[in-house]
């Protein structure tokens, strides 16, 4: 079977088990969760074994050690899958809620149901783990999900899917409900991205050139974000140790994420007094900065950064900042140069704190708290399918709910129009 016969045939079985998955009740999909946990445990050491193969493979091609490291499964993160699954069970089923049901003049009662998206198409790199996670968010909300992971993880990927679909089987539900797309050809992205007929939504979770590629190409409506460029503006009315404490987090506790801060904004009032040491700190950990003409005379020794700079997500130990003259100018700062991701304010003050909250538009926007902390499980999602800057149809860490949409129901008793 040719490639694009295999995605047309993969739609169609995905299409036929959305439908029964539709109607599954809470029990049946949690039996699944857990039967599905079950199998990533019983399977650790054949799942470990696959993994070798793929990291083997990536070293002889002469990847990196962070690329290394996101592939990467042990016997840690083969638990971490299985609890994050067994996690997803726990939540609450936002499949068939009803909300805001009010009588009208008419007699009918008009209310919203939440339902599923139907198929969800997720095309993802490196991170094996995407691969338990994605299927078990889609399939507690109820939807049937394509996956297409990265050539560079695909024996890792097979088997996690096989446990995934061992554990449907075993809940009585079709297999058909997670199907990983086993070629490696990448003529197969293209040919997902234009099964109209079959997907509903499409969700790319990787790096700049995929989401690039993906953007260019889908006929499918996504869920994305392209770049993690995320600030923390330290504003004049700062509590100057509390701003130190959070712009070291928000750089330093991960890197290679997309919450990570890119850009350090500091109030010109505040910059003598936080900046360097601050500063300190980041030379400590082995943290570039590139500054402004402002920043730099505070910090002897920084680097001078570029226009392209600010606009820059690294993923890596480098940070830009800037001195600004206050909260307007550290606002337009992230208006012309920031993603939508997240952004942050360090302040006492409550009106300027307020005014970061209302302006600033983000799918993320903190007072007083690291960037580190737009996260699905953070915010109480219990786990994310990935983080939205788009404003529909979700925005932020996309959660149970996220995957789902809403439409509207009517209660009538005999009513009729006249």
């Amino acid at each position: 079977m040719d490639v694009a016969h295999l995605m047309q045939d993969m739609g169609r079985r995905a299409r036929a088990a959305a439908r029964v998955l539709a109607r599954a009740d809470t029990a049946s999909k949690n039996r699944a969760l857990i039967a599905i946990a079950a199998a990533l445990r019983s399977a650790a050491p054949s799942l470990i074994e696959a993994n070798q193969a793929d990291l083997a493979a990536a070293r002889t091609s002469g990847a990196d050690a962070a690329f290394v490291d996101r592939l990467t499964l042990d016997a840690r993160a083969v638990e971490e899958m299985a609890q994050g699954v067994e996690q997803v069970a726990s939540l609450d089923d936002p499949i068939g809620h009803i909300t805001d049901l009010a009588q009208r003049p008419s007699g009918i009662r008009v209310g919203r149901m939440r339902v599923p998206l139907g198929v969800i198409g997720i095309i993802y790199e490196s991170r094996p783990d995407v691969t338990a996670d994605a299927s078990a968010l889609c399939l507690k909300s109820g939807n049937a999900v394509i996956l297409r992971g990265g050539s560079e993880a695909v024996r890792s990927n097979q088997a996690i899917a096989e446990c995934v679909q061992a554990g449907l089987r075993s809940a009585g539900l079709p297999s058909d409900a997670v199907q990983l797309v086993g070629t490696t050809d990448r003529a197969a992205v293209g040919e997902l991205l234009r099964l109209r007929e079959f997907v509903d939504i499409i969700i790319p979770r990787g790096g700049k050139s995929l989401i690039a590629r993906i953007i260019a190409e889908s006929q499918i409506p996504m869920i994305k974000h392209l770049d993690g460029v995320c600030h923390v503006y330290i504003d004049a009315a700062a509590d100057p140790d509390k701003a130190i404490r959070i712009a070291d987090n928000a750089k330093t506790q991960r890197y290679g994420t997309c919450n990570t801060m890119e850009t350090l904004l500091i109030d010109e009032a505040i910059a003598a007094r936080v900046l360097p040491p601050l500063a300190a700190i980041y030379q400590g950990k082995g943290v570039e900065l590139r500054g402004d003409q402002a920043a730099r005379a505070l910090v002897p020794g920084m680097g001078s950064a570029t226009e392209a700079d600010w606009g820059t997500e690294y993923l890596a130990p480098i940070l830009s900042v800037r001195v600004v003259t206050g909260i307007d100018e550290a606002m337009d700062h992230i208006a012309r140069h920031g993603s939508a991701h997240t952004d942050a304010i360090v302040t006492e003050d409550p009106a300027r704190a307020e005014r970061f909250l209302r302006e600033v538009d983000s799918s993320s926007v903190m007072v007083n708290a690291s960037t580190r902390f737009a996260d699905g499980f953070e915010y109480g999602l219990g786990a994310e399918i990935g983080i939205s800057t788009d404003k529909l149809h979700a925005r932020g860490p996309v959660g149970l709910e996220g995957l789902t949409s809403q439409k509207f129901v009517v209660l009538g008793d005999g009513q009729v129009r006249s």
